[in-house]
């Protein structure tokens, strides 16, 4: 890694260290005024469940079930270790393995804490009567909504690294769109308050800009190990 490429690598890590304790500050402030209302929603919260259970005809219902169902179960674990893989492509497979694992590890590690805090807050979920889909467990923040948000990042990583710009520029928006999806779903099936799923964004926001700080600052540390001559022998692109 050359000077400037450390530089620019230090800038981003900064940059991503400060939207970290952004998000950090933003969500612990929200989970604060949840509890404070012991659970109780907010009137936004309110008018937007209203709205969705005024506006369900069959079709949106059933679109809406098939795209929360990749929220959770098998699916996002998948994607978490697929991500891995595609990051260490062009590693052995020892590398390989080690970055799905590390992936996966990364998903997991975030979803435990999410469980502290979904105990700690214990906000009710909206009526059982208004909602179209099961759904078991606390409300904040939200599960699924975390969860994607968490894949749809790791996914954004990974073709990063291996993608051309352009490429990944697509893929990003393509993933975004999905987590983004998946939030609001849970809204519209009547499983969780508004104020859930921004929770959830901002729960997963956090995990992930700290992941690209501590990247960053990783990246730097190995290319100062390794010496100035190391941006005489690495291949380009490498």
């Amino acid at each position: 890694m050359s000077a400037p490429e450390a530089s620019r690598a230090s800038r981003r890590g900064r940059v991503a260290a400060l939207c970290a304790a952004l998000c950090a500050a933003l969500f612990a402030v929200l989970a604060a005024l949840v509890a404070a209302r012991h659970g109780s929603p907010y009137p936004l919260d309110g008018s937007l469940h209203r709205w969705s259970v005024r506006h369900r005809p069959a079709v949106a219902v059933t679109l809406a079930r098939g795209v929360t169902a990749t929220g959770t179960g098998p699916v996002p674990y998948l994607c978490a270790a697929t991500a891995g893989l595609i990051a260490g492509w062009g590693r052995d497979t020892r590398g390989r393995l080690l970055s799905a694992a590390g992936a996966l590890g990364f998903l997991l590690l975030a979803q435990g804490l999410r469980y502290a805090v979904l105990y700690g807050v214990a906000r009710p979920r909206p009526p059982v009567a208004e909602r179209v889909t099961h759904a078991s467990g606390f409300s904040f923040p939200s599960g699924h909504t975390a969860t994607s948000a968490l894949v749809a990042g790791l996914l954004a990583w990974a073709v990063w690294r291996a993608a051309s710009p352009t490429a990944a520029r697509l893929w990003w928006a393509l993933f975004a769109c999905w987590a983004v999806t998946v939030g609001l779903t849970r809204v519209y099936l009547g499983v969780h308050w508004p104020t859930d799923v921004l929770g959830g964004w901002l729960y997963a926001l956090t995990w992930l800009t700290a992941a690209l700080a501590v990247e960053a600052w990783l990246g730097r540390g190995r290319a100062a190990a390794a010496g100035p001559s190391a941006s005489r022998t690495t291949p380009p692109g490498a």
